[in-house]
């Protein structure tokens, strides 16, 4: 059976699932932003005119219930109130009020056209603070939105951003790709001093937990699997902390068949994102279904290959089919790189590619196997490798840049 959301989608104008009212950022720091969902189109009209009395700005009518799973976009909008409309589906519309309740500090409030005091009580155990009877009065609104306005914090924290999403990706299998996503990613927890992950989406024979000496008792693919759950409370439960404060999400420890859908890898990194500053992908070799669902949303592809005919081709390829807009950004990272043994020359290296190499990590064969048969990241060794990398670290930290401004400044001023 389809979801309630769904079988409204064909009804004329009301199959449009919102419409903005007013600019949330016109309404001022005191005025409470509502959002109203309503499928039943008089009542939500009443309620929309009687909002702007009350010290409150309807900015977002919802002219059909969402879908549960359109709500973690929806929430980030980080409305003061959230005013639901019951008697269209009173079931659908209790789930959705709990769902709010549980992922939001939303002041949820309730309407319906039915004096029914059984669902008035179960609509306070899923978390409203308001029934509203109609026809609604002005004064009832007034009054409902000034203990909302009393219940919000006078000093709402600033809303998080979500976090940069950086994506190694490999031009051919065996390019190095896990090593370096992992180490890199080490790299930017300790230097940046902000919250970091690594998602390990390079299935079925992700490594980086074992190339970090972790134990992974859940991974990428419990949470794959729990989707409707999954939250940043259930992310924590299925990540594990690496010693240098970075936050690992492991592949799977065993070989099994995994259903990816784009839709999916869409949903876990935007969770993520919203957790952590950064957001490091080892999305494997090629452009999989891994690989383009973190295309649209990106802030930076790390292309990574060696110097070699087949490795150029496929870098080739890539760039040209999925990476030539400019969006996301694209850097190229020579691996084991050695000039002294290079038969292609940078020249060549260059037109082939269409841009520049940005990084070149050299090769050091000895001290990379012994890090990862050891579970010690190079990255925290002093070694030609662990310095690009660290160097690749701030860079997308804006570490670099911020040092570099520092020291300009020290020269004209007393530092």
């Amino acid at each position: 059976m389809e979801s309630p959301g769904r079988q409204r989608t064909a009804q004329g104008a009301d199959s449009m699932m919102s419409t903005w009212t007013h600019d949330p950022d016109a309404l001022g720091a005191n005025i409470l932003t509502v959002a109203l969902i309503g499928p039943e189109q008089q009542g939500r009209m009443a309620v929309a005119k009687a909002v702007p009395g009350s010290q409150a700005g309807v900015v977002r009518e919802f002219l059909r219930y969402p879908e549960l799973d359109d709500l973690p976009k929806i929430l980030k909008s980080d409305y003061d109130v959230i005013i639901v409309e019951l008697d269209s589906n009173p079931e659908y519309a209790l789930d959705l009020v709990e769902h709010i309740c549980g992922n939001s500090s939303a002041t949820v409030m309730v309407y319906s056209a039915l004096k029914d005091p059984e669902l008035l009580v179960r609509c306070m155990r899923a978390g409203a603070r308001e029934f509203l009877t109609q026809p609604i009065a002005p004064h009832t609104i007034a009054e409902a939105m000034v203990r909302a306005s009393v219940r919000r914090s006078p000093n709402r924290p600033a809303k998080r951003t979500d976090g940069q999403l950086l994506v190694f990706l490999g031009a051919k299998g065996g390019s190095g790709v896990s090593t370096l996503a992992a180490n890199f990613a080490v790299a930017l927890a300790g230097d940046s001093h902000q919250h970091a992950a690594l998602l390990d989406l390079n299935f079925p024979l992700g490594n980086t937990a074992i190339d970090l000496g972790l134990i992974a008792p859940l991974s990428a693919a419990d949470a794959l699997r729990n989707l409707d759950r999954l939250d940043a409370n259930f992310l924590s439960t299925v990540m594990i902390k690496h010693s240098s404060g970075l936050s690992v999400l492991a592949a799977p420890d065993h070989y099994a068949p995994l259903d990816v859908r784009e839709d999916a890898i869409d949903k876990l990194v935007s969770v993520v994102r919203q957790s952590f500053d950064f957001v490091v992908v080892d999305a494997g070799a090629g452009m999989n279904q891994v690989g383009r669902a973190l295309l649209n949303s990106a802030t930076t592809v790390y292309l990574v290959l060696q110097v070699s005919l087949p490795e150029l081709r496929n870098a080739n390829r890539l760039i040209s089919a999925f990476l030539r807009s400019g969006t996301p950004q694209l850097e190229i990272v020579l691996n084991r790189f050695s000039s002294r043994s290079m038969e292609i020359d940078e020249e060549s290296i260059t037109k082939a590619l269409t841009i520049p190499a940005k990084w070149k990590v050299p090769s050091d064969y000895v001290a990379v196997r012994k890090a990862q048969n050891t579970a010690s990241p190079i990255a925290l060794d002093a070694s030609p490798i662990s310095h690009v990398l660290r160097q690749m670290a701030r860079s997308a930290s804006g570490y670099s840049e911020a040092v570099e401004k520092k020291k300009k400044f020290s020269i004209f001023g007393l530092g």
